[in-house]
This record gives structure tokens, sequence and C-alpha cells, in this order.
């Protein structure tokens, strides 16, 4: 079997996207798994494609399991990790990077531009559901 996940663009404007992922596992969890391909992202109104993005703001809700969100490159860079451990139960928040122009990808060797997202502890029935609000970087 396999964790059941699903990606959800809420908004995905000129300089703004936001974007929901969730994930109820049956305890394979996951592993690098890109979440967000700026590829794919709405372009400028010129057509010039968005690079990078940066992280704004995190919402989380996660149960019995942490997740990194990762930024992509050769070797994955860790950018936040939200959630707890099996003993802490369920952990929520609200991550606001605004204030310092939010959280900048690290550019590292063989970026891509991309999220990745890795569970850690994750065991079946744990879950989490997570929003993103990202700056787009063209």
């Amino acid at each position: 079997m396999a964790d059941a996940v699903t990606s959800q663009t809420l908004s995905d404007g000129d300089r703004i996207a936001v974007m929901k992922f969730t994930n109820i596992s049956d305890g394979s969890g996951e592993s690098s798994v890109e979440k967000v391909d700026v590829a794919s992202l709405t372009t400028k109104a010129d057509g010039t494609a968005c690079a990078r993005v940066h992280i704004e703001q995190i919402w989380y809700d996660v149960g019995g399991m942490r997740v990194a969100l990762e930024w992509n490159a050769t070797t994955n860079v860790v950018a936040a990790v939200v959630g707890g451990s099996a003993a802490a139960g369920n952990v929520s928040g609200h991550m606001d990077f605004r204030s310092f122009g939010g959280v900048k990808n690290t550019v590292a060797s063989g970026y891509n531009g991309d999220i990745d997202l890795t569970t850690h502890g994750h065991t079946a029935h744990d879950h989490y559901t997570i929003v993103l609000q990202l700056r787009k970087s063209y």
C-alpha cells in the first residue's frame, strides 16, 4: 500500500501561491516527495517562469510524526520541520516568516527550486495537513 496523499493549489497568482498538502499514513511514509513544482506554477504576465519560491507562512496540523520541508537539490536542504512525535499527539500551529522576507531557498548545488516533503517517525494512521504561502521569485 501507500500513504493516502493529496496536493491542492488554493491560489496561484503573479506573486503568491498557496498550496495545501495532506497525508494519512499507512506506515510507509514519504521520502523527499516533490510537492511544489515551481515549473508548474503560473508564469508572470510577460511569460517569465517561476524559478523558485520563498516560504512566507506555514499552517500545519500533524499527528504522530514530523514532516521536513526540503529545498530540492543534489542533496536536499531542510527548510523547516513541523510536527512532533507519537508521544506529542496532535501538534498544530502557524509560522509567519514575512517580517524578514520569508525562508529563502538555499540554492544548493543541483537545486531546481522545488519543495519536497519527508515524513519522520510515521506509523499507520499518523497524518498531516500543511498549507504553504509561497512568494514567487523569477
